[in-house]
């Protein structure tokens, strides 16, 4: 399996390959500037791999929640590629990638996914670790910190910056959030989601 993946919903601008199980990926932190950086990071990955679009199985890229612009880009950029080689897209939530970047280190322990939305507001959603996707608990949702709350008693394990930018969300949880981890969604986990989509029959046709 093929897949190249895309990212561009936060401050991170990333894009991955993932082929066979083997991944490799280029990530930066740089608040602007994604719709400059993320094409030629896509270049130099196939070229790195010898590959073509055509040898793809799917586009992948981070649906959101995240920032407008930034969402555009990455949406735009995967349409683009995916319709032009003929294949078809994976949109993967950015807080089940966030997810599964956690559930590797999350001991079983279920995923408290947030993420700093402005305004005084998060995104966030709790999934349960295991074989395959993360596997939601709670649906993503638009909530002021105060509104964070997830289901029974955990302990949850928090990831994502939504935690740096609220600290009032891990104290008022307290014994519920074992701990949290602040991080972006990267698109090597967008592309590790996205095979599982893909295996799933989960993938949509680019001009759709």
């Amino acid at each position: 399996m093929k897949i190249l993946a895309l990212d561009s919903a936060t401050e991170a601008c990333s894009a991955a390959l993932l082929v066979d199980g083997a991944e490799t990926e280029r990530y930066e932190v740089i608040g602007r500037g994604h719709a400059e950086r993320l094409l030629p990071m896509v270049d130099g990955l196939l070229a790195e791999a010898g590959m073509k679009l055509s040898d793809l199985d799917a586009v992948a890229f981070g649906r959101g929640p995240g920032g407008f612009t930034g969402l555009r880009i990455a949406a735009g950029l995967a349409q683009g590629l995916a319709y032009g080689a003929g294949k078809p897209v994976l949109p993967v939530s950015n807080l089940e990638a966030l997810a599964w970047q956690a559930c590797a280190e999350a001991d079983g322990q279920p995923v408290l996914a947030c993420l700093d939305a402005r305004m005084g507001q998060v995104y966030w959603a709790a999934y349960a670790c295991g074989a395959g996707r993360p596997q939601p608990l709670a649906a993503e949702a638009l909530t002021a910190p105060s509104g964070v709350e997830p289901p029974g008693e955990g302990p949850w394990r928090g990831v994502g910056h939504g935690f740096d930018a609220y600290p009032e969300i891990a104290a008022r949880l307290g014994q519920r959030l074992s701990g949290a981890t602040s991080m972006l969604p990267r698109a090597g986990a967008i592309a590790q989601v996205g095979a599982a989509m893909l295996a799933a029959g989960g993938a949509v046709a680019a001009a759709a």
